[in-house]
This record gives C-alpha cells, sequence and structure tokens, in this order.
C-alpha cells in the first residue's frame, strides 16, 4: 500500500474575513508548516476541559483544517495567532459512537463543531465572540449544512443564543470526570428547505 503523504511544505494561506483594528478573523485555505506550532501550543489550552485528545498533531492539523469540506478560522492579534474555531462534517467522525446515532449522521447536512478556543489573555476582549459569531454566519451560507453540533460542559449550552437543544449527555468525557452535553443548532428554524449564499470576503467588526 502506498503510504499517505501529507503537503506540509507550502506556506499558510488564507482569507481575511473580519478585522477590527489590531484584530482579525482569517478563513484558512491550507496551513503550512510554519504555523504548526501555534495552533498545537493554543490547543493545549483546551486540555484542561476536553482532555488530552483536544491537543492537536501535525497529523490533526492536516486532516480537519486543510481539507475543503471544513469550515476552519483563525484568530490573530497584532499578526499572532491566539484562537481558532473549525468546523467539520458529521461524517468525518464515523469512528464515534455518538456521532454514528445522531439522526442527521449521513444525510451531510451538520457540521460540527470540532474545536473552538481563545487563549485566556484574550477572553474579555469579546474576540471568542466575534470568531463565534463569523463561524455560525458562514456555516449558515454553506448551502447544504442546517445544524451546527457540539460538545461543552453541562449547562454551557444554555447561554446559547438560538435554536439549540441538547441531544444527549456524555459522563466522564474524554477521561476528564466531567459531563458534557451533544447540543444541536438550527441554523434556519423557520425555513423549510435551504437556500444557498455568496458570504462577504470581508466583514468589519
Amino acid at each position: 500500500m502506498k503510504q499517505l503523504e501529507f503537503d506540509i511544505s507550502s506556506g499558510s494561506k488564507s482569507r481575511t474575513i473580519a478585522s477590527s483594528g489590531v484584530f482579525k478573523i482569517e478563513l484558512i485555505e491550507h496551513v503550512g508548516e510554519e504555523d504548526f506550532q501555534s495552533l498545537i501550543d493554543i490547543s493545549r489550552h483546551l486540555a484542561e476541559d476536553y482532555g488530552q485528545s483536544a491537543i492537536l498533531t501535525k497529523n490533526t492539523i492536516h486532516k480537519y483544517f486543510n481539507k475543503s469540506s471544513s469550515l476552519p478560522f483563525i484568530a490573530r492579534y497584532r499578526g499572532d495567532i491566539i484562537g481558532y474555531i473549525i468546523g467539520i462534517p458529521l461524517e468525518e467522525l464515523g469512528h464515534e459512537p455518538w456521532a454514528r446515532i445522531d439522526e442527521n449522521f449521513g444525510k451531510h447536512n451538520t457540521m460540527y463543531t470540532y474545536a473552538f478556543v481563545i487563549m485566556k489573555n484574550y477572553k474579555s476582549n469579546g474576540y471568542a465572540k466575534m470568531l463565534k459569531r463569523v463561524y455560525l454566519s458562514w456555516a449558515k451560507k454553506r448551502a447544504a449544512i442546517r445544524f451546527i453540533t457540539g460538545h461543552v460542559r453541562i449547562g454551557v449550552s444554555s447561554k446559547f443564543t438560538g435554536d439549540v437543544k441538547i441531544i444527549n449527555r456524555v459522563e466522564n468525557w474524554n477521561g476528564t470526570c466531567e459531563t458534557f452535553e451533544y447540543y444541536r443548532r438550527d441554523l434556519r428554524p423557520d425555513q423549510s428547505h435551504l437556500q444557498k449564499h455568496n458570504p462577504p470576503l470581508e466583514i468589519r467588526i
């Protein structure tokens, strides 16, 4: 069998989607090797809440960030990466039992929020809200996507706005000894059919 080769030699490619002074949000088209370590270091902030499996590796960066079906954004402050959010098709997680029993598995209408993190030093500036807002806006503008799902600590989803439902709860999520909720957000609760929109190239925030 031919060994799978990853193209990590080329540089990062992205488009600025939103900006406010020294802060900006970029839609990632390709993550180059020069940004791998920054993403890995930032992902360590997720380990306390989500377990060691939340820490990125070169393989998971390539698998989830450098895939056309994914929806990855990074946040930069004065040019440095301070956070990211990434959505992947639910079907990419077919190895997970909770994903396979989701009623929408196989319908290709659901984006799973694989990771969402902002470094602690920047959490009080509203940057996390901006990043999430851009992510949800672009997910909604993907013609096939109707739902966003994800796992959060119990009680967190009650603070979300929009049409959000708790699908189930998972005890001892990834060995954290914590209970997590699996939530589903309906991006088009008032629509009976999907409509396609072209997302703007840049939004000022």
